[in-house]
């Protein structure tokens, strides 16, 4: 057992006699572990890129309520009475009346 750890460690077990059978699975090793490496980066990626849609949606929201709370408060009847004051126009004080058009036949 330990004269077998001892050849790993020096690498002997790759110019023993059968080293193709060896090689091949080192390559394959290598390939995997490659593969793995490409996997966890692009999942990495997609982590940072969620975060970064998720960030901006939040931000996009908060946006969206600041825009409506000013439409609301733009659109108020004292709000508009104090703008239109300054440019010489007055609410009336004559109720509106209904007009009815009827079609003679």
């Amino acid at each position: 057992m330990k004269e077998n750890l001892y050849n790993i460690v020096k690498g002997r077990f790759l110019v023993s006699d059968d080293t193709f059978k060896n090689w091949r699975f080192v390559v394959f090793l290598s390939i995997l572990a490659l593969i793995m490496i490409g996997s966890s980066h692009t999942a990495d990626k997609k982590v940072h890129r969620i975060a970064k849609l998720s960030n901006e949606a939040k931000e996009l929201k908060s946006e969206y309520l600041d825009v409506r709370k000013q439409l609301t408060q733009t659109k108020m009847e004292s709000k508009l009475t104090a703008v239109m004051s300054k440019t010489g126009l007055q609410t009336s004080t004559i109720p509106p009346q209904k007009i009815i058009i009827t079609k003679k036949q």
